[in-house]
């Protein structure tokens, strides 16, 4: 048995707060750009479920959403958005997508 903690757990009660805070974020902003795969992706995460297409969007979304870059305002660009999306948002999304199945 491995208990290393990059095994993903579908239970982690962290992880999936983190994903029920950014997924109403990642959709909200994903429908104005794509309001037909937004509302598609909606549909699968109220039914419990997200294809693979929308996990490999929410993965990317939150990579892209980084808040805590480590860079000052001068090194980096600054992430204004409705949610903070620190590095450890990031990990606990992906960990609950891999958990789940989905290569991220």
């Amino acid at each position: 048995m491995n208990d290393s903690p990059s095994t993903p757990s579908a239970d982690d009660p962290a992880d999936e707060q983190a994903v029920r805070r950014l997924v109403p974020v990642w959709l909200e902003e994903a429908a104005r750009h794509d309001a037909e795969a937004a509302g598609r992706a909606r549909q699968e995460w109220e039914q419990g479920r997200l294809s693979s297409d929308a996990a490999r969007e929410l993965a990317d979304w939150v990579t892209a959403r980084v808040t805590d870059t480590g860079f000052n305002e001068d090194e980096g660009p600054s992430r204004q958005g409705p949610a903070h999306v620190g590095v450890a948002d990031k990990a606990a999304v992906h960990r609950w997508l891999a958990a789940r199945g989905h290569d991220v």
